[in-house]
């Protein structure tokens, strides 16, 4: 996801999209540990959509 996108996004629909995000890097260390995760780039690629949400989230909280 792009940070421009973030941006233009409200403090609540940040926090909905974060705990959408930590739910789905649930399931894809779920999938990389019992073997069914087809693409292991999924993994590095979110976790810094995370952290960019995150940044941004704490920047918009003044």
């Amino acid at each position: 996801m792009k940070s421009r996108d973030l941006r233009e996004m409200t403090i609540e629909e940040l926090q909905a999209k974060g705990e959408e995000m930590n739910k789905e890097l649930f399931n894809i260390k779920f999938q990389l540990h019992t073997g069914r995760l087809e693409s292991t780039a999924k993994l590095p690629a979110l976790r810094k959509d995370i952290a960019r949400l995150k940044t941004i989230l704490r920047e918009k909280r003044g």
